[in-house]
């Protein structure tokens, strides 16, 4: 090749690279139906976000975009499925802040959280509730802790799943108090709220947006917020920290992700079209309705605060010395 036209190809392929410019494939993106890998069941937190979102991305798009749930071990199953799809955009995964948490539980992942996926865009942050079933006595967080004092051992909470964010938030919260309580995981948030309602279980952190129907209806009763503030959804429900555990804070985030691979272009195009879709005045308010808030952050913004998170998220996981059943 001569000295011409290596400057010829070196200067097509910097006005390929360059600021503004994106491929052929993010320009038509997406060209065809993209579903989206939801790691928990139907009701849950995440999937009421991920259908929320995906409708909306799927009328921008002109596309079918299809929710897929693939539940089971604290989100890890899907996950890896998601882990394995083509990286073309066509595949996404809308998971929890478990996706942060699970490298530190599950000793041998199917999938490395952060080699194999990019962080594309978070979609919202909402708090956990702390529920008990109307008929377990429970005024307060106080009266919860101190039956679990007197008690130890006796009493149960529940999750969705080892590794998921409300199993991460109760043990945040079993450190806090010094309780010793026992861990009853389930498939899902739906299947914990019914044993919460029916008091097969002593408690369950869970998320507003599944739990605030229940909680306005009667069927249960809510202690407490994880969140630093109220939640305008329960504004009447205190938070955690304010019913004695000073600091305590936690928020169950949902975000998309893509496999490791997806075009560098192609995730900022969905970036910007999720960041599009949550300033919709009528996502805005079903979110809020659910006490769920957008958090808008780039890519690169995202994998930054991905990165704290399983900082964090080790050092909890040591501490409370979480492990697989």
């Amino acid at each position: 090749m001569t000295r011409w036209m290596r400057l010829l190809a070196l200067s097509a392929t910097s006005a390929l690279c360059a600021p503004g410019m994106v491929s052929a494939q993010a320009q038509g993106y997406p060209s065809k139906s993209v579903r989206l890998i939801v790691p928990f069941t139907p009701g849950s937190a995440t999937d009421i976000l991920a259908r929320a979102v995906g409708q909306k991305l799927g009328d921008a798009w002109k596309q079918p975009v299809v929710v897929e749930n693939k539940p089971g071990a604290g989100g890890t199953i899907g996950a890896g499925q998601a882990a394995k799809s083509a990286p073309d955009g066509t595949t996404l995964m809308v998971h929890s802040a478990a996706h942060s948490v699970n490298p530190f539980i599950y000793p041998a992942l199917p999938y490395d959280t952060l080699k194999d996926f990019t962080q594309v865009a978070v979609i919202a942050g909402q708090p956990n509730v702390l529920v008990v079933s109307a008929s377990s006595g429970y005024k307060s967080v106080g009266d919860l802790i101190a039956d679990a004092k007197k008690r130890p051992g006796a009493l149960t909470f529940g999750s969705a799943g080892i590794g998921s964010g409300t199993h991460f938030n109760a043990e945040k919260f079993k450190l806090a108090a010094g309780i010793d309580v026992l861990h009853v995981p389930y498939k899902g948030t739906p299947e914990a709220l019914t044993d919460t309602m029916a008091g097969r279980i002593s408690y369950f952190f869970s998320p507003i947006s599944a739990a605030g129907p229940l909680v306005r209806d009667g069927r249960l009763v809510a202690l407490a917020v994880s969140s630093a503030r109220r939640s305008s959804v329960l504004p009447n429900v205190p938070t955690v920290a304010e019913s004695g555990l000073p600091g305590f804070d936690y928020n169950l985030w949902v975000a998309l992700f893509a496999p490791a691979g997806t075009p560098a272009d192609v995730v900022d195009k969905i970036n910007r079209d999720v960041t599009s879709v949550l300033a919709e005045p009528e996502l805005k308010e079903r979110l809020a309705a659910l006490g769920a808030e957008p958090m808008a952050m780039s890519p690169a913004e995202f994998d930054r605060f991905m990165r704290a998170e399983m900082d964090d998220a080790a050092k909890v996981v040591k501490a409370a010395g979480i492990k697989v059943q």
